[in-house]
């Protein structure tokens, strides 16, 4: 069964080439994310801290929080981008993350070439990105361009190259650091129907948010992070009213 259990965990890791202890200090009195430890030696940020939880399907888990409090970078631990160093994380499923929509776009390659690319490495068969190239090249709405090299793009062409794909994958578990953006006001409402679609199909979101109305709109489930520390878990709206209630304090 699809399911997410976190138990103890911990992501701690070094600044290094911090260079004057001034510099450090400056860097430690400015921090606003994990708490720093390391006396006179490397400073280490302890960006998550005992995390403990349990998501299963059905569950739509907004992470939120404020600068710097855990949110993406508890993201990147689920997506398996950092390594968890104590602590026990068990992740079931097929996951996909819009963490860095960016990653794999090859300049020199025309897009449908990039399509595949992407695909694959976002952990897509061959014959299933195959399956889906008509469907996603016709979405893009790019046409000839996509028999020409990605690098005379614009950033908001690429960005639908982008989007076309990882939204025509399945996942069961899907990660996502906001709300994807297209960067073409025209496109948006297309976008946005293709996006719900993308969600709904997953059995798990977890979505980091600053939006307030994001996470009402997305989820049905809140952590709010602090420090590493997860300091409350439960119904979206009692779990806002909490934070807003911490900020003001």
């Amino acid at each position: 069964m699809v399911h997410i259990t976190a138990k103890s965990l911990c992501l701690d890791y070094p600044i290094v080439g911090m260079g004057s202890q001034s510099l450090k200090n400056r860097v430690l009195s400015a921090a606003t994310g994990g708490l720093i430890s390391g006396g006179a030696g490397i400073p280490v940020v302890n960006a998550l801290r005992s995390v403990d939880f349990e998501i299963a399907p059905g569950d739509r888990v907004g992470l939120i929080g404020h600068n710097g409090a855990g949110k993406s970078t508890l993201l990147k631990v689920l997506a398996g981008i950092y390594q968890p160093t104590a602590g026990h994380l068990m992740v079931k499923g097929r996951v996909v993350s819009t963490l860095n929509l960016a990653i794999g776009m090859e300049q020199e390659a025309t897009g449908y070439e990039n399509i595949v690319i992407r695909g694959l490495l976002l952990g897509m068969k061959r014959k299933e990105i195959l399956k889906h190239l008509d469907e996603i090249a016709e979405f893009t709405e790019l046409g000839e361009y996509l028999d020409m090299p990605v690098r005379i793009y614009s950033s908001g062409m690429q960005t639908r190259l982008a989007f076309a794909t990882v939204t025509a994958m399945h996942a069961d578990i899907l990660l996502m650091d906001e709300v994807i953006g297209t960067g073409d006001a025209s496109f948006i409402d297309k976008a946005e129907q293709r996006l719900k679609n993308f969600m709904s199909r997953s059995s798990i979101l977890v979505l980091a948010s600053h939006s307030d109305d994001t996470i009402r709109k997305f989820c049905n489930k809140a952590l709010l992070l602090e420090h590493g520390l997860i300091i409350g878990s439960g119904a979206v709206e009692e779990m806002l009213e909490y934070y807003h209630q911490k900020a003001v304090a």
